[in-house]
């Protein structure tokens, strides 16, 4: 296993305290602190708590941005679509909960990226509601509005980092596979 380096440590243990306090109420002394090391010693490895913030949440936009561009590139149906980017949520706010919880309660602090961020996630968002519109078009997806159907998929899959760190041996493709049944097929019996 691949060890962790200083500036990665950093990372992870900030977005941990981001998410337990938020971005606004950690101080680097609190960082240092957690990390038990002098503050001083975290500007040898990063340039400021924004930066910290900015390698957060733009690597995991980043990652959503390139998962969907390859779930696009896909000749699938759209229900097919649908399911991969249900597990892309699922297995990105699996493995980082904590970024997760920066990257939907903190992004407005992003300050020099911001207009980056937000041209990725508006950009993510037209294209779910373009594989949703071609599900309406192809008779895949009941004819219910576009905007609805997106802001209840999405609602689900940004909270997932709220839900999974509290749950034991999660299985990552069971847990997509429920998600999918429920939130594409409904509850119906």
């Amino acid at each position: 296993m691949k060890t962790e380096n200083r500036k990665t440590e950093i990372v992870r243990v900030a977005a941990h305290l981001f998410k337990e306090k938020g971005y606004s109420a950690v101080t680097m002394r609190d960082l240092a602190k957690t990390m038990g090391i002098k503050a001083a010693s975290l500007y040898n490895h990063i340039e400021s708590k924004q930066s910290i913030l900015q390698d957060i949440i733009v690597s995991i936009a980043e990652e959503f941005t390139q998962g969907m561009s390859s779930i696009l590139a896909e000749s699938s149906n759209s229900i097919d679509k649908l399911n991969k980017i249900i597990s892309l949520h699922v297995t990105i706010a699996s493995k980082n909960a904590d970024g997760m919880a920066a990257l939907n309660t903190d992004w407005m602090h992003l300050e020099d990226k911001l207009n980056y961020y937000l041209d990725l996630r508006n950009s993510y968002e037209e294209n779910f509601r373009k594989i949703i519109q071609a599900g309406i078009d192809n008779n895949e997806i009941k004819n219910e509005n576009v905007e609805v159907i997106l802001f209840s998929l999405l609602s689900t899959l940004r909270s997932l980092y709220l839900w999974i760190p509290k749950k034991e041996n999660l299985n990552e493709a069971q847990l997509a596979s429920s998600l999918s049944h429920i939130l594409i097929k409904g509850i119906n019996t």
